[in-house]
């Protein structure tokens, strides 16, 4: 599988109702977790793991538990502050964040910028792969969380989003 090929599977099952994807084939082997996994193991009272980014698994090696916060989606309300009304952009994975495709290249998006559903709003890279990120929700930018080339965690706040602008 090529990496686009790759990030239309992570796009449709994003949609889907499916817990847990894997595919092997020769040296190749995926495995993808949706959203839904980490519902199904608090359900079941399992572990959760940590690192839930796009990445071939190993037997060698056993995926760390620690206590996680479940969202619904990447775009979830900001707490009632200062920010009332703005909507937060969050991580779906964990990785290095870049704000445009190259640092030679301008931003993808800027302070002041308003946005589209579907807009590319960052990448994040994940062992190696390349991953544009969009949004879920339409607006004006409102402040960008995280610096360039910072690493970031799943559910990690990037963008602040005012969906009025």
């Amino acid at each position: 599988m090529n990496y686009n090929e790759i990030m239309q599977l992570v796009k449709y099952l994003n949609k889907s109702d499916l817990v847990e994807f894997k595919i092997k084939d020769k040296d190749f082997e995926l495995a993808i977790r949706t959203k839904h996994y980490l519902k199904s193991k608090i359900v079941q009272g399992g572990n959760l793991p940590v690192n839930m980014a796009m990445a071939p698994t190993t037997p060698s090696v056993e995926p760390v538990a620690a206590p996680v916060e479940v969202v619904e989606s990447q775009v979830v309300k900001a707490p009632v502050d200062e920010n009332a009304g703005l909507v937060t952009v969050k991580s779906p994975i964990v990785g290095t964040f870049y704000r445009s495709p190259s640092p030679d290249k301008p931003a993808y998006i800027k302070v002041g910028d308003t946005i589209s559903e579907g807009s590319v709003v960052c990448i994040i890279e994940a062992m190696k792969l390349f991953n544009e990120i969009e949004s879920e929700v339409s607006g004006k930018i409102v402040k960008v969380l995280v610096e360039d080339a910072s690493p970031v965690e799943y559910d990690q706040a990037l963008f602040l989003v005012d969906p009025k602008g």
